[in-house]
C-alpha cells in the first residue's frame, strides 16, 4: 500500500501549515471550496467533481503554496491511474466575476447637433412662409400646411429605426455546487471556470452561439426561455447552443476549459 505521507495530499497540508495558513485562507485564494480542499489533503478523491478537475484543484492549490503545482497534477493523476497525460485541465484560479451592464443608446444625437437641426427648420419655415406671402394672392390652406409637414419628417428623422437584437439567450442555475465554463459564439467566456453555489444563478447572456462545460450535471438551462432537458451525471459533462438555438451533448474533447 503507498505510504500517505509521500502523498500529494500530505505534501499540500504540509507545505499549508508551514506558512501558518488555514483552509479558510486557502478558500479565499482561490475560490476552491474548503470541503474539496480538506478532500484533496485526505486524498478522498471520490468526493471531488471528476478526476480532470481534482487534478485543476491540485495545481492551482500547489502554485499558491510556492510549490509544483503541474508537478502534483501529473502525480495526481500517475496515481489515480489517468488514462491522458498532457490534457488540458480546467481553469479553476480566481477571477473577478464580470458585471453586466446595460449600453446606453449609440443612436442620440448629440446637444450640439440637435439645436442646429432645430435652427434650420424654423429658418426653413420661415422662407417658405415670406414666399407664400409674396406669391400673387394665392394662400389656399395647402400652401399654409406644408411648414408642417416639412417638420414632421424633420422630427421623424432623428430617429433611426433600432436594429433588432438577434442571437439566443442562456441563463444556468446551479441545483448543487457545480465548476462551470462557459463560451459566448466568439470565444469570449461569460462564467471563466467559476464554482456556482446551489441556487446560484449566471446570465441571462445573449450571443449566437454558446458552448459550456460543467464540472457535474447538476445546472438547469434556460435557453430563450426555455427550460432544456439536459442529462444530470455527477461526472463532467459539455453542451452546445447552435444559431438555432438547438442543444446538443459535446463529447469531452470539445468542451471549453476556460485556460
Amino acid at each position: 500500500m503507498r505510504d500517505v505521507e509521500d502523498g500529494v495530499g500530505n505534501k499540500l497540508r504540509e507545505a499549508r501549515t508551514r506558512r501558518k495558513l488555514t483552509l479558510a485562507d486557502i478558500e479565499a485564494a482561490t475560490k476552491i471550496r474548503g470541503r474539496y480542499l480538506l478532500a484533496i489533503e485526505n486524498e478522498d478523491w471520490d468526493q471531488l467533481p471528476g478526476d480532470t478537475y481534482a487534478r485543476a484543484f491540485v495545481r492551482t492549490y500547489g502554485s499558491l503554496l510556492g510549490l509544483d503545482g503541474e508537478r502534483l497534477a501529473e502525480e495526481q493523476r500517475r496515481q489515480r491511474g489517468g488514462a491522458r497525460p498532457g490534457e488540458r485541465l480546467p481553469r479553476v484560479d480566481p477571477r473577478p466575476r464580470r458585471v453586466m451592464r446595460r449600453r446606453r443608446s449609440e443612436s442620440r444625437a448629440p446637444s450640439g447637433l440637435a439645436a442646429a437641426l432645430v435652427t434650420a427648420l424654423v429658418v426653413a419655415a420661415l422662407i417658405v412662409v415670406g414666399l407664400s406671402a409674396g406669391d400673387s394672392g394665392d394662400s389656399g390652406p395647402e400652401t399654409e400646411a406644408k411648414p408642417p409637414v416639412q417638420r414632421e419628417n424633420a422630427r421623424t428623422n432623428e430617429k433611426p429605426a433600432k436594429p433588432a437584437v438577434k442571437g439566443h439567450t442562456l441563463r444556468l442555475l446551479a441545483n448543487g455546487e457545480v465548476w462551470v465554463c462557459l463560451l459566448g459564439g466568439s470565444g469570449r467566456p461569460l462564467v471563466a471556470g467559476d464554482i456556482l453555489a446551489p441556487g446560484e444563478s449566471a446570465g441571462p447572456f445573449r450571443s449566437g452561439s454558446f458552448t459550456v462545460a460543467l464540472g457535474n450535471g447538476a445546472v438547469t438551462m434556460t435557453v430563450d426561455g426555455k427550460q432544456q432537458s439536459l442529462a444530470e451525471p455527477p461526472s463532467p459533462i459539455g453542451f452546445a447552443v447552435d444559431s438555432r438555438g438547438a442543444v446538443s451533448e459535446l463529447p469531452e474533447g470539445e468542451r471549453p476549459t476556460c485556460t
